[in-house]
């Protein structure tokens, strides 16, 4: 059955460049498992939090608009992203890993066949999922999955032929270039360039005390021949296209696209402003959206807003030449999850606004951005669940999937 709420969404307009949120959390949320320890190789993204800096000055205007969130379906256990096929047809991933099918608002009962085995521990499992984007004449569907054991493991992307009933010749496409222990910081996400070449986030590796070659594994994202820290592209076959950003530089790892990330798991292009978009955990605090360009350094671990989950610092500085800084910083965390571009015809006020899911917030953040595409105000719309990914589907309303045992498919339409 299809239940309806209804969810005011209240909002203040502000002036100005860059936003910095105060919004409460729970300090028992965390982007994987409630019960894990900050401090533990297991745990997850989202711990409350550190002191923001303060905003820049504004000016507020009220204004009120309304959404109506649609429980479509539930019975999804800790799904984690969604990806619809030309027919309309919904494939959902679900963390344990299982590919799950949503045909006119009905979940299959039967996960689809042809899945291998995956890491399905803290925050690894089956992830994200996608289409290719001429999936008539490339029937291929695209998964980001933890590979391997607690001791030794790393992200993958795989590909899989996909004939309406079952998966089949299931490839591996690309794998990082480093193991690590533990069950954090894989990224996943993955999003189409109009060129049909395929970038994925790939998380740091994971928190103190995990180490890689005798230093603290996140150290790795800044270090261009690792693919830790990192957005990678590809095209739709694993090889590296000859233009990426570092192909012709001496030691880097040429699927390297851009850098100096801690763990992307919200990520859009949007093919309007050809603009890249990103929502990425900060640790105590320091959750960042940014627009990321090919060749740049996002600055982590050197600068950021974060700091450690036992209250100490990360690093003196917030900024520096030569690093981009985040268009809008959250502390406390959000731990996003999830990310949107809207272009559809059913909220046109909506149109090129963002919309970042929260796991710790429970919410979706609506971030409306001028013709400049300068953050101008951030409202939140209170989804009352773990938000782990936010689409738009073909009928242009608003998707959202909820990370819980009995997950959820939310359809947002106009209140």
């Amino acid at each position: 059955m299809i239940r309806h709420w209804s969810v005011p969404i209240v909002g203040t307009f502000v002036l100005g460049a860059t936003l910095v949120s105060c919004a409460a959390t729970t300090p028992d949320q965390t982007e994987a498992a409630p019960t894990e320890s900050p401090s533990s190789s297991v745990t997850a993204d989202a711990a409350p939090t550190a002191v923001a800096p303060a905003a820049p000055a504004s000016s507020e205007i009220a204004q009120v608009t309304s959404a109506q969130p649609v429980i479509v379906v539930e019975g999804l256990e800790h799904p984690w992203g969604m990806a619809w096929l030309p027919d309309g047809t919904l494939i959902v991933t679900e963390r344990p890993g299982r590919v799950r099918l949503i045909r006119d608002g009905q979940l299959d009962p039967t996960p689809l066949s042809g899945v291998p085995p995956v890491l399905a521990s803290g925050q690894g499992g089956l992830l994200d999922v996608s289409v290719h984007p001429q999936f008539a004449e490339n029937p291929w569907v695209y998964f980001t999955y933890a590979h391997g054991d607690r001791a030794m493991n790393q992200t993958r992307v795989a590909r899989a032929r996909f004939d309406g009933t079952a998966l089949a010749d299931w490839t591996v496409i690309f794998e990082v270039n480093r193991t690590k222990e533990g069950s954090q910081h894989f990224g996943s996400r993955m999003t189409w360039l109009p060129d049909n070449t395929l970038l994925i986030s790939i998380g740091d590796g994971g928190n103190p005390p995990v180490q890689l070659e005798g230093e603290l594994i996140r150290n790795q994202a800044q270090k261009l021949d690792s693919h830790l820290g990192k957005v990678v592209r590809l095209n739709a076959d694993g090889s590296v296209p000859a233009d990426n950003p570092f192909v012709d530089t001496p030691d880097a790892n040429p699927a390297v696209w851009s850098y100096g990330h801690r763990n992307i798991q919200g990520m859009m292009f949007d093919p309007v402003t050809n603009q890249l978009w990103a929502s990425e955990h900060g640790s105590r605090g320091g959750d960042e959206l940014n627009r990321v360009t090919a060749g740049e350094n996002y600055g982590w671990p050197l600068v950021t807003h974060s700091r450690e989950y036992t209250g100490g610092e990360i690093s003196s500085e917030q900024s520096r030449p030569g690093m981009i800084d985040p268009l809008v910083v959250w502390t406390p965390a959000i731990a996003p999850s999830g990310l949107l571009v809207y272009r559809g015809d059913r909220f046109p006020q909506w149109q090129g606004d963002v919309f970042a899911g929260g796991l710790v917030s429970g919410d979706i953040r609506h971030i409306e951005v001028d013709e400049a595409g300068a953050v101008i105000n951030q409202t939140p719309i209170a989804i009352g669940q773990r938000v782990r990914d936010v689409r738009q589907g073909p009928d242009g309303l608003i998707y959202v999937l909820t990370d819980e045992p009995n997950g959820r498919l939310i359809r947002l339409e106009p209140g």
